[in-house]
């Protein structure tokens, strides 16, 4: 009797690693990354017999350019969304934190210290006047965050004076994003700083998200934000916050793309939202909130990066590219309704 006692035993204990790796395999958060990733390979495979240029050094390093913007506009959009809400501003907050970057380093000869600060904490008060709209006044997130593009923009240009502010005089600005500090240490990585920010802008955000007090009330908003408030949680401060984090993370987003073009331009930024959104529902993110990863986000926004550089090697019109565009935004949140109703 001792003996089969053992082998049962025996058994179940090698089973269940494997089981628990299978597990953890066949959730829906974990099928829906590799399936991004998968989908991030194929993309990259079909570009790449379809046009010679498409794996060149210069073009892979506009891939990893034009994602560092994307990608960071898209982890702030992961925060909001986590928690049900959305953002359509973090397109012309990005500018707007690009052009008030300009005013200090530019207009008033300030530091270049005090530039990247501008922008951060100029972010983070257009994410904190969101939030409140949102959590104090009730507005629904979808109207706050539109009313809030369309004040941004028109701030952008009056600021501006509808006029491009450059960075000529403002020495190490365009270090920020188009220097390689990796390359400089390994000449065959000539990878660009905004791609080491945007990693960087990653783990601490995952960080935030998975292992802080902050990330769990993101996750639990977005869960049932109902049962939050009645355990005794101050909602409106927290989703506040989040906000306001999300802001931040856009002006980072700012300094990015005004240190790659040397200049902050107040006409641009419009449209950068839907490619972020996009980002974050392809990477997994429901857009009923609840559930998200970081790094879901980071593989979304490069599939949007290799599909947008892709049709343009192509030379597809862009018109068409705009198209294309829509049909995936449209598919994506096609996708996460499916998984909301398996699961």
């Amino acid at each position: 009797m001792a003996n089969p006692t053992t082998t049962t035993t025996a058994s179940t204990t090698t089973a269940a690693p494997s089981s628990g790796i299978a597990a953890r395999l066949f959730r829906p958060a974990t099928r829906q990354k590799l399936l991004a990733f998968a989908s991030l390979l194929v993309l990259m495979i079909f570009f790449s017999f379809a046009s010679s240029n498409f794996m060149q050094t210069d073009n892979m390093v506009a891939i990893l350019q034009a994602t560092a913007v994307n990608g960071v506009l898209a982890i702030a959009c992961t925060f909001v969304i986590v928690t049900g809400g959305i953002d359509l501003s973090v397109g012309t907050m990005m500018t707007f934190c690009a052009v008030m970057a300009g005013v200090v380093l530019t207009h008033w000869g300030m530091p270049l210290w005090l530039g990247v600060a501008a922008a951060i904490l100029f972010g983070a008060l257009c994410g904190f006047v969101s939030g409140v709209l949102i959590a104090k006044l009730k507005v629904p997130p979808f109207i706050a965050t539109l009313g809030m593009m369309m004040l941004l923009k028109g701030l952008s240009l009056v600021i501006s004076g509808t006029k491009p502010i450059y960075f000529n005089d403002t020495p190490g600005f365009t270090y920020i994003s188009q220097e390689s500090l990796i390359g400089d240490l390994i000449p065959a990585l000539p990878i660009p700083n905004a791609v080491l920010i945007l990693f960087i802008v990653a783990v601490v955000a995952s960080i935030v998200l998975n292992k802080s007090v902050l990330g769990r009330y993101t996750f639990a908003l977005g869960s049932n934000e109902e049962a939050v408030r009645l355990s005794g949680v101050n909602v409106d401060f927290w989703k506040i916050v989040v906000y306001s984090v999300s802001g931040a993370i856009c002006g980072i987003a700012g300094l990015l793309i005004a240190s790659r073009l040397n200049s902050a331009q107040p006409a641009l930024g419009q449209g950068y939202e839907l490619d972020a959104i996009a980002a974050v529902v392809i990477g997994g993110t429901s857009l009923s909130g609840g559930t998200g990863t970081i790094i879901g986000t980071i593989i979304g926004a490069f599939i949007m990066s290799v599909l947008t550089n892709g049709l343009r090697i192509m030379s597809v019109a862009q018109e068409w590219q705009t198209v294309v565009t829509g049909v995936i935004i449209i598919l994506a949140v096609y996708m996460d309704i499916l998984r909301r109703k398996k699961q």
